[in-house]
């Protein structure tokens, strides 16, 4: 069991130092990332249509992370007497350069660096932006396709799965569609989907005839966690994408795009500690925290979470699994 940091070193309270995403160190040099996991900031919120905000999600979201980073060796959770995040390093690989207007370089820049990571076999972790922003993170596992299929995982209020309107294909009403177009995306569940949506009626049969499992909020209630893990492949690798706005805004209000009806905490998190048990996730983005929305930092503080339990999860299931291999 690792020490506790603040036993032999400086208390290193959440308000001072540097914010980088748990407290970590940074790695400004992309050819020689060294860890478990990388974080990157995709500040792009040019594909929302409605409410921006969410290029302030990377910045927030670090911030808020700092509530949980402040010197214990691993994460005790009393609840199943389990230490998570011992021994695994994490490191903050700062942002994507965003070129205002340009989505194209924009979401290019996002790719290389997801491809950066995927290179030096860290787990990538990509906060947004807004949901357009998967788009390239899932564009960068191409040349990781050689290592089986994806299957995508995705808590939403909303599908994503719109092909083109007015010329546009990269907003965050889009990248499902594109995931969908990904000859190493072999499906999809998508939870949480509910109300009104930039998808119709004719996109929600395109997904499904493509692959994907669609559950609302009430239809996930209603099949419970173990009705909900019989519909999801296991023994793969899975892709976990998440818009913050699947949520409840009771609990999520900073973000561009609230639904009434949403997914309380537990509800997602009982659901991804299942995910990573049956299988190995190999890609990680979060998206569409605009924390203007949100004076009380509640949903950054939400995001932040979400992001380090799902990281212990993974790790502790790697471990597990590693152990049983022998």
């Amino acid at each position: 069991m690792s020490d506790n940091a603040y036993e032999k070193g400086r208390l290193n309270l959440p308000f001072v130092g540097f914010c980088t995403f748990a407290k970590s160190p940074t790695c400004e040099d992309w050819d020689n990332i060294q860890g478990d996991v990388a974080f990157m900031g995709a500040p792009f919120d040019c594909g929302t249509q409605w409410r921006s905000g969410a290029r302030m999600g990377p910045r927030s979201v670090r911030e808020a992370s700092t509530l949980f980073s402040f010197g214990h060796g691993g994460a005790y959770s009393y609840e199943e007497d389990t230490m998570y995040l011992e021994g695994v390093k994490i490191v903050d690989i700062g942002d994507a350069d965003i070129v205002h207007t340009d989505t194209v370089k924009s979401h290019a820049n996002i790719e290389y660096g997801v491809r950066k990571m995927l290179e030096a076999g860290v787990l990538p972790v990509t906060v947004g932006g807004d949901h357009s922003v998967n788009a390239p993170c899932i564009k960068a596992f191409e040349e990781y396709a050689n290592k089986g299929p994806i299957h995508i995982i995705q808590i939403d209020a909303h599908l994503d799965f719109v092909d083109e309107r007015h010329g546009v294909r990269y907003g965050h009403g889009n990248p499902m569609r594109r995931a969908s177009e990904q000859s190493y995306i072999s499906g999809m569940t998508q939870l949480g989907i509910r109300n009104v949506s930039s998808s119709n009626r004719s996109d929600h049969k395109l997904a499904e005839d493509s692959g994907s499992t669609i559950l609302s909020v009430r239809d996930v209630r209603r099949l419970g966690l173990e009705g909900v893990m019989k519909l999801i492949p296991k023994d793969v690798n899975y892709y976990i994408t998440i818009d913050i706005d699947g949520f409840d805004p009771s609990i999520a209000p900073g973000t561009g795009t609230p639904s009434h009806g949403g997914f309380q905490y537990y509800e997602v998190m009982e659901v991804l500690q299942q995910v990573a048990q049956q299988g190995d996730v190999v890609g990680i983005d979060l998206c569409e925290v605009a924390p203007d929305y949100d004076h009380t930092g509640t949903t950054s503080i939400l995001a932040a979470q979400v992001l380090l339990n799902l990281l212990g999860y993974v790790f502790h299931a790697r471990a597990q699994r590693a152990e049983q291999a022998g």
